[in-house]
């Protein structure tokens, strides 16, 4: 699960970058294509992971603003990559982490949090609730994910996952690194 150096990730190759990506966010093909397809058309460099995580939050918000209606399906489906909170299957290791409070919840919460993530699902279609775990309460986590469904506004619940997807990608970069 190492990192290379930041500095070195434009020189990466296409599969490279990829594995970096996936263990930032979550594993996503498009995600990929987008971050290596722009790093193509800008002569930038990176000092750090947290300078990785915004640019790749500039893009996904760049995807947000466009009218393009692909763009918008593949923002999507990048944010839809993230497992459901709570969810009895999750892929990456990083999520398994990030939620393990989650799962040794009592049934009842577990109930609630199912429910909460339909009612979220149909509020927002083809959304998942995204939101940076870390350190915060299960009941702390469904309030906010109530306040957000009552909300009802789909446009600030993309920023929102843009957002707490690069708290996250920043949060996991600095675990990896210490772990070298």
């Amino acid at each position: 699960m190492n990192l290379p150096s930041p500095s070195t990730f434009i020189n990466l190759d296409a599969m490279e970058q990829k594995s970096v990506l996936d263990k930032l966010f979550e594993p996503s093909q498009i995600l990929a294509d987008k971050v290596r397809s722009d790093l193509e058309k800008t002569e930038i460099s990176f000092t750090s992971y947290d300078e990785i995580a915004q640019y790749v939050g500039r893009i996904l918000r760049g995807m947000n603003s466009s009218e393009s209606i692909q763009e918008q399906k593949d923002l999507l489906a990048i944010l839809g990559a993230h497992p459901r909170l709570g969810a009895k299957k999750v892929e990456s290791a990083q999520s398994q982490q990030e939620q393990a409070s989650l799962q040794a919840a009592a049934k009842e919460e577990q109930e609630r949090l199912a429910e909460l993530n339909a009612e979220y699902e149909r509020t927002f279609p083809g959304m998942i609730y995204v939101v940076f775990v870390n350190g915060r309460s299960r009941e702390e986590i469904m309030k906010n994910m109530r306040e957000r469904i009552d909300r009802g506004r789909i446009d600030l619940e993309k920023l929102e996952a843009i957002d707490a997807m690069c708290a996250i990608a920043i949060d996991r970069s600095k675990k990896l690194l210490a772990n070298l």
